[in-house]
């Protein structure tokens, strides 16, 4: 018989019969809860990362079989960091600050190797997150200084969105009048 595959990202240890899960091999036939617990536990030691896991279902015997992916490296970079999410402001700002030796265990996680090619990759992802290597701890100032970037980031978006829904309804109003108009002049056509 054939098997059926499917693949969803759980949080590490911290899968459930809910949806996306659950409604998925429902129709599969195996028992939920088995797989369920087989998923937490491949993927405890991922605690509070989002991790892909590919199901596959013998339709017949009605066994699974489970393949657990990596993290990305954005989340294994944030986990060391010990930081909620990235920098909004790369270059500007920094969340974090990893060691070289840090770097070296994420590319192992990651690649399964720390030679330069990983080590790079890993490098290049810390850079556009806001996380430096080898400058030492985020300081109180660095802090506030992000803060305000953030904000200031917001209130522009923020600006933006309200000029570009007075022109939208500028736009609107202008449309309408020339759609009145050309009304008029079929009119006085006729």
């Amino acid at each position: 018989m054939a098997e059926q595959t499917i693949d969803v990202v759980v949080e590490g240890g911290k899968a459930t019969a809910a949806p996306p899960l659950g409604p998925a091999l429902g129709p599969a036939g195996v028992n939920i809860q088995e797989v369920v617990d087989a998923i937490n536990d491949k993927t405890k030691e991922l605690a509070g990362m989002k991790v892909p896991v590919k199901v596959i279902v013998d339709m017949g015997k009605k066994t699974f079989k489970l393949e657990v992916g990596k993290p990305p490296a954005s989340a294994l970079i944030l986990k060391e960091v010990g930081a909620q999410k990235g920098c909004g402001t790369t270059g500007t700002d920094r969340v974090g600050d990893l060691t070289e030796e840090q770097v070296k265990k994420i590319a192992r996680a990651k690649f399964g190797s720390d030679d330069e090619t990983c080590v790079s990759q890993i490098k290049g992802t810390c850079r556009s997150m806001g996380v430096t290597i080898g400058q030492g701890a985020v300081t109180e100032e660095e802090k506030k200084l992000a803060e305000q970037h953030k904000k200031e980031a917001e209130e522009a978006a923020a600006g933006e969105e309200k000029k570009e829904g007075e022109e939208g309804a500028a736009e609107g109003e202008a449309s309408e009048g020339e759609e009145g108009a050309s009304e008029e002049g079929k009119k006085e056509e006729s």
